[in-house]
């Protein structure tokens, strides 16, 4: 059934502008499919859909263009057009990008092999990421707000 979903997730985004999860749901609705709004926030993760700008402007949810595996000079790329801010405390981190990011970033991190982050978790505009300890996380956010130049 996941596979089925995912597929017509797959079709529905790359036929329709669709803004919202509650949107996505209602097309999967329509289409025989029901789902919460939480399983749609998973298939969205494991999709790695990503929110791109619409020819109306508006972000819309939209198929990755390229493959799963991220090198770091492409995650760093896609960071500096998006990073708004980056705070840690103890292991963990909380970056902030420009709305309709998070869930793009969070899938580029989680598919690029970072030394001691265990995980993400993305909402729309802002991530969590949990590393596995208090020194590791601040050598990510070293990285993660360092310059281009320094790289």
């Amino acid at each position: 059934m996941k596979e089925k979903r995912h597929m017509r997730i797959k079709e529905i985004v790359s036929q329709h502008d669709v803004e919202t999860q509650d949107e996505l749901i209602h097309f999967l609705e329509m289409s025989g499919f029901s789902v919460t709004q939480a399983t749609i926030s998973r298939d969205i993760k494991e999709l790695q859909l990503l929110k791109v700008v619409g020819r109306n402007g508006r972000y819309k949810y939209a198929i990755p263009m390229v493959s799963s595996s991220v090198t770091l000079d492409t995650l760093r790329r896609k960071l500096t057009d998006v990073f708004v801010s980056l705070a840690r405390a103890n292991n963990l981190l909380i970056l902030k990008v420009m709305p309709g990011n998070a869930h793009s970033i969070g899938a580029m991190l989680d598919n690029t092999q970072v030394q001691g982050l265990l995980g993400t978790i993305a909402g729309d505009d802002t991530l969590l990421l949990i590393c596995t300890n208090d020194d590791e996380a601040r050598m990510l956010e070293n990285w993660l707000t360092r310059d281009e130049e320094e790289v």
